[in-house]
């Protein structure tokens, strides 16, 4: 006689092959939505236990993915880039002019009207972020005090907007005061200032290889070196490779994204964090820690940042509301550490202050309580594109192809095979009027030519995936295919 175990083990075991086939079919595609848990105990007539039993045996299959607030998925059949073995930093070096001009060809196709733009990190729609709102806000503050666009904004600037923000670094793991946060224009000057204050004129800077590329004309414009180290798609910046260049000597500053890494989507375990931050306290080495895309991290608890293990204020974190919220308003804010002050006189002797129009209406925004629903809703969007974009490169793109899976934001870093030149891929690409964004941007002595940055921000209309087909097919071609 059959037991009530064996059985409910045979039920689950059937549920899972029935699923499994249906994916292997097609009929369940990858990135759609399997039928929620309790919508397939009905359908089914299983209990509850049995089909998450089953949902769980598809899990450990690699065949589906739950994700937060949203349900189950099926998963993308792109393999991930492979893991780089332990390898060693590389020299410090201006980066390579070849590299810049490539930089400067990329952003002027992404800034040409009529072009199809896969590459340029930044949300465009309606549907990324609360305009209308952010618009009633700013209305009922003007208003109440027209006298705003009348006033000069004077240091530290809105008091609103860095109390939230203290408030908002809790989910993160830090312990802000607002008077200590610097409210600056958009990330990329949080970047530069505290560059600024940390480092000299021929000084040598620590950076994750691949890196966010606009680093790279900021390290030339201030006449700094950069050293490649060695960053895993998957768990992050090298932490053996780093502790020998800090035992060294060879580091005046390190620049690191330990969140949603630009371009690898990745984030660094709790345990690497604590390690990070334990060895630049150690070396007394500033960490500047880009936390841009930190709060798109993809689960429900967000992981810390760095700073939230920083023991004597040798880490300074950077981010801004550009990517979520108003891109145009250019809002961004740091916090020094112990740096704190030579920060805030440089950013006085730059750019004195930021609008207290659009500082207010953020922090009013941040304030109401909208920000956490629109944040959540963003972030299964985003869950929704990159996965719908794997499954696209997946059908189009060469074989031997393989893409990063991101913890969160909208970036997919995408490695082809080694005969398939990415800087030639793009110009192919530019003549029919698409932009990508080839692998040798993202480091300054012209690595990962066979990779590129593609961005799953805009709407996924027909006109983008017939031109990201478009993309497989010239890759295709220059893979021998």
């Amino acid at each position: 006689m059959e037991t009530l175990a064996s059985a409910t083990l045979t039920l689950y075991q059937q549920l899972a092959e029935d699923l499994s086939l249906a994916i292997s079919r097609g009929t369940l595609p990858p990135g759609s939505r399997l039928p929620s848990v309790r919508r397939t105990a009905e359908s089914r007539r299983l209990s509850l236990n049995t089909v998450v039993a089953a949902y769980r045996v598809l899990e450990d299959r690699g065949l589906i993915e739950a994700r937060p607030q949203s349900g189950y998925y099926v998963r993308s059949r792109l393999p991930l880039p492979a893991r780089r073995t332990a390898q060693a930093a590389g020299p410090a070096r201006g980066t390579d002019g070849a590299v810049l001009d490539l930089i400067g060809a990329s952003l002027k196709a992404q800034q040409t009207p009529g072009y199809i733009d896969m590459a340029l990190a930044c949300p465009r729609g309606g549907e990324f972020y609360p305009g209308a709102k952010l618009a009633r806000l700013m209305g009922q503050l003007l208003r109440k005090n027209p006298g705003l666009v009348s006033t000069y904004a004077l240091p530290p600037g809105s008091e609103r907007l860095r109390t939230q923000i203290a408030r908002r670094g809790l989910e993160l793991g830090m312990a802000l005061q607002p008077d200590d946060i610097i409210l600056t224009h958009g990330c990329m000057e949080a970047l530069q200032l505290a560059l600024r204050a940390v480092t000299r004129h021929g000084d040598t800077v620590g950076i994750e290889s691949p890196t966010y590329f606009n680093l790279l004309p900021l390290f030339a414009s201030l006449g700094l070196k950069a050293v490649e180290i060695p960053t895993d798609p998957q768990q992050g910046l090298s932490l053996d490779a780093l502790e020998l260049l800090l035992a060294e000597g060879r580091l005046n500053a390190l620049i690191a994204m330990p969140n949603v890494h630009n371009p690898l989507g990745c984030t660094m375990s709790l345990e690497n964090k604590k390690r990070l931050a334990a060895l630049v306290n150690r070396y007394r080495v500033p960490l500047i820690e880009d936390a841009l895309y930190a709060e798109l991290q993809f689960a429900d608890s967000l992981q810390p940042a760095v700073k939230a293990f920083d023991r004597d204020g040798w880490v300074i974190v950077c981010a801004s509301y550009t990517k979520t919220l108003a891109p145009d308003f250019r809002v961004g804010w740091l916090e020094g550490g112990r740096f704190t002050e030579s920060i805030r006189k440089l950013k006085f002797a730059t750019s004195i202050a930021e609008p207290l129009v659009l500082s207010e209406t953020l922090g009013l925004f941040l304030e109401s309580g909208g920000y956490d629903h629109h944040l959540r809703a963003l972030k299964r969007r985003y869950a929704v594109h990159v996965d719908k974009v794997r499954s696209l490169i997946a059908d189009h793109f060469p074989a031997g192809t393989r893409a990063t899976r991101p913890s969160g934001g909208f970036l997919l870093w995408v490695e082809l095979p080694e005969q398939c030149d990415t800087v030639a891929l793009f110009h192919a690409a530019i003549t029919e009027r698409i932009s990508i964004s080839p692998g040798p941007l993202y480091s300054p002595s012209g690595r990962y030519r066979n990779a590129l940055r593609l961005s799953c921000c805009q709407p996924l209309d027909e006109r983008y995936l017939t031109a990201l087909a478009r993309v497989g097919e010239l890759a295709t071609q220059l893979a021998g295919g």
